[in-house]
């Protein structure tokens, strides 16, 4: 339903019977998911009025989004290297990225894992980079969109999905059963499930173009549909079934997929059993009462995979927040979000040096981003010292799938 339909009486009988926030309410209609409405709004507004950080910042965006104009289209069946034990071009295929031939083996089978380190190996498979570029296009196309109502940035959305998810002869099959296979041990598993996170992006795109004409009704229909099939794939194959299973970010970035297709397939009620059922159970798994993730510390990247997994829990914390589940504060015996930020805070400020295995440099856009997602949250941590020292991050940037 448009936003502008909303009478201020019915708002007000909203608040009163449902006991939730108007910005709140605005958003879950409006089809956005996890980028916030309200925020978007006023960059657009300050954006329109020759602000000039903001319009610097867009004007950026807009190079950006030029470029994708001439991009693409993307598709599994392009630049195919390897096609899937099925015989079928539409199924993803992607290779384990830590695991490497094991010079003891003549042809280096079965291979053998080296945590964090990435196998070049990977990159003569090129699935997982049409996907991400097609996210990251749709991405900055739809922001363009959003800003100008240019409806060549929408055109040019609405031709890459209907490339990937609709037209029959290019569309990707809705499942990842070949996803991080491993030569000589298998033809694929559920970690690589986390590969499609970054169709995250793509509800919220929707809903930024949401007043273009090219944005038919029919590509919504026929998105919505591949998101439903892909859904159901994650909960009913063996893939999906290991990947619910894991232990650390991959069952949090399982959640996260699972609760966003959810939502924007008008699954509400899915999403809140997932979150009430089984994200808040991973409290006690993950998280520790000090705030550490043991999981992911006893990883060679730990930096690296602490922010990426706390990533994930404020994207669950936002779609949360739109079915008025109050994922920020919920804690189980003193453990939760809150304190995962605190006990990284001291580590981004520069006032303790990082003393876990970091096998890569130290990078701070991921925590930074987490920051901004948390900001209107907590008002008790000081975020105002961490944005004295670094750049604050924008909705449109790349820290964003």
């Amino acid at each position: 339903m448009p936003k502008k339909l909303f009478s201020a009486r019915y708002l007000i009988v909203v608040l009163i019977m449902a006991g939730v926030n108007a910005s709140a309410q605005n958003k879950k209609v409006s089809g956005f998911l996890l980028q916030n409405e309200q925020q978007l709004s006023v960059f657009k507004k300050q954006y329109q009025a020759g602000d000039t950080t903001i319009s610097n910042q867009i004007k950026s965006l807009l190079a950006d989004a030029d470029k994708e104009l001439a991009a693409g289209p993307y598709s599994v069946t392009f630049r195919k290297t390897r096609v899937a034990p099925s015989g079928n071009p539409h199924d993803y295929v992607s290779q384990a990225p830590y695991w490497w031939a094991d010079p003891s083996k003549p042809d280096g089978k079965p291979y053998i894992r080296k945590d964090g380190e990435r196998n070049p190996e990977i990159y003569l498979l090129h699935d997982d980079s049409q996907l991400n570029d097609l996210c990251r296009a749709v991405k900055k196309l739809g922001f363009a969109y959003y800003f100008t109502g240019d409806e060549q940035y929408a055109q040019k959305a609405a031709g890459l999905m209907r490339t990937w998810f609709i037209d029959t002869a290019t569309k990707m099959a809705p499942n990842f059963n070949y996803a991080q296979y491993i030569p000589g041990i298998n033809d694929g598993r559920g970690i690589g499930i986390i590969e499609s996170r970054a169709l995250a992006v793509i509800p919220d795109a929707l809903a930024m173009m949401q007043g273009s004409k090219s944005i038919t009704a029919n590509l919504k229909t026929g998105v919505k549909h591949w998101f439903a099939e892909y859904l159901t794939w994650l909960q009913n194959s063996k893939n999906g079934n290991e990947e619910r299973q894991a232990r650390n970010n991959h069952g949090t970035f399982y959640d996260v997929q699972v609760v966003d297709f959810a939502l924007f397939t008008e699954n509400d009620k899915l999403a809140k059993e997932v979150l009430q059922n089984r994200t808040i159970a991973r409290i006690d798994t993950q998280f520790t009462a000090e705030g550490r993730q043991p999981l992911e510390l006893e990883r060679t990247r730990s930096w690296s995979y602490s922010n990426m997994n706390l990533t994930g829990w404020s994207m669950l914390a936002t779609l949360a927040d739109r079915v008025d589940i109050d994922l920020w504060h919920t804690e189980k015996q003193g453990r939760g979000i809150k304190k995962c930020i605190e006990w990284i805070m001291p580590y981004l400020l520069k006032q303790k040096d990082w003393p876990f295995k970091q096998i890569e440099p130290i990078s701070y856009g991921e925590t930074l981003t987490i920051c901004s997602l948390a900001e209107e949250k907590y008002p008790g941590i000081d975020f105002k010292k961490v944005f004295k020292m670094y750049p604050r991050p924008r909705p449109w940037g790349d820290e964003h799938h």
